[in-house]
């Protein structure tokens, strides 16, 4: 029975639909399923066939925020019934996101946060226009692995660097990575920054941070 509901999971994530996904994590908690179980076996299934599609083309930047939202409304569904029964996702690391001061662009870097949230990073979204010293010291705070920065003006793209520098300063470059993103984000802009990491898509976004917690 569970194989087809899990099936079912993953393809009310593929669609995007989160009505569905909310109802079949009623009926995974209703059934006495392992939640755990229902996210990793399910609606994850989905996540990555939505992630993979996109990565060829096949899917589109509107299908991937469904899926990120239909995976958001599941996860939440089920949340409570995991905190009943003492169970914990397993998270890959913690992760403090950023649009950087000056830049009000957000679409991209909540589809970064959603998709990471799906995938097992916990996940500190600050918004946007973040002053570089609010980042650190959301970072230091949660004690983050991973620092990610957005910027979608050529303009704001000093700010990643400000960023890199202060951690630098403070001594926790070493402890912290920095993931950079955004449209005007190039190869070379990330060398000459040092950043650790670079994509441009969410998915892409969602392997770096896996291979930078060590979990790819």
């Amino acid at each position: 029975m569970s194989a087809d509901l899990f099936q079912k999971m993953a393809q009310s994530i593929i669609d995007g639909d989160s009505d569905a996904a909310v109802a079949l994590a009623q009926q995974a908690v209703a059934s006495g399923l392992d939640p755990l179980e229902a996210i990793t076996q399910g609606f994850v299934m989905g996540v990555n066939q939505v992630g993979e599609a996109f990565a060829k083309g096949d899917a589109f930047l509107p299908e991937l925020v469904m899926a990120g939202e239909a995976m958001k409304a599941a996860v939440s569904t089920l949340e409570p019934e995991m905190q009943k029964r003492g169970i914990q996702r397993t998270m890959l690391g913690k992760v403090v996101l950023a649009t950087v001061e000056g830049d009000i662009h957000e679409i991209g870097k909540s589809l970064v946060g959603t998709m990471l949230s799906a995938s097992g990073f916990q996940v500190f979204d600050m918004g946007v226009d973040v002053p570089t010293a609010r980042i650190i010291a959301k970072a230091k705070e949660v004690d983050a692995d991973i620092v990610g920065l957005s910027a979608l003006l050529t303009t704001t793209m000093v700010k990643q660097k400000e960023v890199i520098e202060e951690l630098d300063k403070q001594g926790l470059r070493k402890k912290i990575k920095v993931m950079v993103g955004g449209a005007p984000v190039t190869r070379d802009w990330v060398q000459k920054i040092e950043a650790d990491g670079y994509s441009e898509d969410a998915i892409g976004a969602v392997g770096i941070a896996k291979q930078l917690v060590g979990a790819a």
